[in-house]
């Protein structure tokens, strides 16, 4: 078993800000009003000894606040994806799981209204200068339709 382990020359290793700081907590006013409703917290801190939250079984309630960068799990960089399947797993087998992670506020807002959204996949864009598709950009597009 492979703890998750920080890439050199990342924000996650090397720090986000020049204060050099990079393991951020869940605030603990936060972090007490949640608890009441979690049993099981796999990304808890500090990590116990050989503990791996993606590989262990969770709770009934779980409270994921999954590393913002990407590490190094079971010699593979990975981000945010393995937790959010492993909660879909979760989900499947009857148990609740919530997820905090940044998004940008423009896409709340979206939501908020209504929005519906579509997943377009990695759209391979066309150039201007002679319609050619450009290699995609790696991530998937999401399309947010106001009705």
């Amino acid at each position: 078993m492979t703890v998750a382990a920080p890439i050199p020359g990342t924000k996650w290793n090397d720090g986000a800000a020049s204060d050099g700081k990079r393991y951020w907590l869940t605030p603990p006013d936060l972090m007490a009003e949640l608890q009441a409703e979690f049993d099981f917290d796999p990304c808890p801190y500090p990590v116990p000894g050989g503990f791996d939250g993606l590989s262990c079984e969770w709770g009934k309630s779980n409270y994921v606040n999954p590393p913002f960068g990407s590490v190094i799990h079971n010699g593979r960089k990975k981000g945010v994806t393995p937790w959010v399947k492993k909660a879909i797993e979760e989900k499947d087998k009857g148990n609740r799981t919530v997820i905090v992670y940044p998004i940008d506020k423009w896409v709340l807002m979206l939501i908020a209204a209504g929005a519906k959204i579509r997943n377009l996949g990695d759209v391979r864009w066309h150039a201007i200068e002679d319609n050619s598709p450009g290699k995609g950009t790696g991530r998937h597009i999401a399309a947010f339709i106001l009705e």
